[in-house]
């Protein structure tokens, strides 16, 4: 077999094909085009396209983006993630008000912003964040939004930066279980992105984190750190399908059936979580629209 590396230290080559559960349409249609369109002309970042989303074709041929603001390069090195990691570009100021023209342009009734991480600046670029729900809110008073926040290292004012505008959802996603957080999040902390969710909570906000399955992960290791979200004050969790955007990237240990994520679903309503998004090709935002409200009485 083939060896690779991740960061330094030899892995196998996964073995397995993707399974016909993890299928997914290319992208067309007319209202992809005019999605694309709207990213280019706007000059603007979206995780769909730099994270390699699987849901890219369904989502934008629905008029929807998730978009990412502070630019497409992250000063963090996690071994699933395909955003380029390096020296980010300097701030754009005028970011905010073309993610909100973007989302007016596109009649986007909920809007989904995420980031890369920007460890270089002192304010973690939660300015900018509060600038872009600012700005969105000031030119579309009608659309509801979903931000998926980094950990901001810890520096909790902020944090506050964020709670301060209070968009309707606000996500930090965990990634996977304590075990394999040294390995996958390698300058990310378990036990600080749980604070993250449990300060927000205490903000006030509605909270959302995401794990990936399938990277060597137990089902017991699964369950509790579904768990220690839950006590934390997470209202959603996303569970879905890692899969490896390079060679490069870290391998997928195995592909998890959609019964097991079905079972998995099933557990977190049964701990109180007020909403479970869960199944092989689930990613943070997808259906995003829908965490506003409860999941319970689905």
């Amino acid at each position: 077999m083939q060896e690779q590396t991740v960061c330094g230290t030899p892995v196998a080559a996964p073995k397995t094909k993707k399974p016909d559960w993890l299928r997914v349409k290319l992208p067309i249609g007319e209202n992809y085009k005019q999605v694309r369109n709207l990213v280019d002309t706007h000059k603007l970042h979206t995780i769909c396209e730099s994270g390699n989303c699987p849901n890219m074709g369904e989502c934008w041929g629905a008029g929807t983006a998730t978009f990412m603001i502070l630019g497409n390069i992250c000063t963090r090195s996690c071994g699933f993630c395909a955003v380029a990691t390096g020296r980010p570009e300097p701030v754009d100021w005028d970011e905010p008000q073309r993610v909100a023209e973007a989302i007016y342009l596109m009649k986007v009734k909920h809007a989904v912003i995420t980031s890369v991480d920007r460890d270089e600046l002192k304010d973690g670029g939660s300015i900018i964040w509060a600038n872009t729900i600012k700005a969105v809110r000031a030119l579309n008073p009608n659309t509801t939004m979903e931000t998926l926040i980094p950990d901001f290292r810890g520096q909790w004012e902020n944090l506050q930066n964020i709670i301060d505008v209070a968009p309707e959802v606000v996500s930090h996603n965990l990634e996977t279980v304590e075990r394999l957080t040294k390995q996958v999040r390698i300058q990310a902390k378990y036990h600080r992105s749980l604070e993250v969710i449990r300060r927000l909570k205490e903000g006030g906000m509605r909270t959302k984190s995401g794990i990936m399955l399938g990277l060597g992960e137990t089902k017991e290791e699964v369950i509790q750190a579904m768990q220690d979200l839950y006590d934390n004050g997470v209202d959603v969790i996303t569970l879905g399908q890692y899969l490896q955007p390079t060679p490069r990237h870290l391998p997928v240990v195995r592909f998890v059936h959609p019964d097991e994520f079905a079972e998995f679903r099933e557990i977190g309503y049964n701990m109180g979580i007020d909403y479970v998004e869960s199944g092989p090709l689930v990613r943070s935002s997808y259906h995003a629209e829908k965490h506003i409200h409860s999941g319970r009485n689905k």
